[in-house]
């Protein structure tokens, strides 16, 4: 079993800074919290790392199904509670895709076996909140 470790580390106010694979993530509050807005919230960085994940997975799927897509981008909509501990109630991950004369059921089969099967990061909120997904094919 692989183990990862990271160490975050105050820098000042409410600034932390987090080296992960040689690239620096700086974590931080919006003004209007206390913060110097130096670096994004840390709950968005779930998402991102929910979209990113899942987005490496459907770009490989679809790299091997020898299908050229101009674009591809990731929404994730994710509610939040209101009260503490803010946490997110659910998340729909929206998969979007722009090309030219796109096969509709390969994208889509791509996303599901992401979305499914091969997303870690999914899989970990799956245990917590409800997920839903949509693929869009703009051609």
């Amino acid at each position: 079993m692989a183990t990862h470790s990271i160490k975050t580390v105050w820098r000042e106010n409410n600034i932390f800074d987090t080296e992960i694979d040689g690239h620096t993530i700086t974590i931080d509050l919006p003004r209007e919290a206390n913060g110097d807005d130096a670096g994004p919230r840390p709950k968005k960085l779930l998402l991102i790392s929910a979209a990113g994940c899942s987005g490496l997975d459907v770009v490989e799927i679809v790299r091997k199904m020898r299908i050229e897509i101009k674009n591809f981008h990731i929404r994730i909509d994710a509610e939040l509670t209101e009260e503490h501990p803010k946490q997110y109630t659910s998340l729909k991950v929206v998969y979007e895709f722009e090309g030219d004369n796109l096969p509709k059921e390969k994208l889509e089969r791509a996303c599901k076996m992401s979305f499914d099967n091969y997303c870690g990061v999914m899989a970990m909120y799956r245990k917590s909140v409800p997920l839903t997904y949509e693929v869009i094919i703009k051609n």
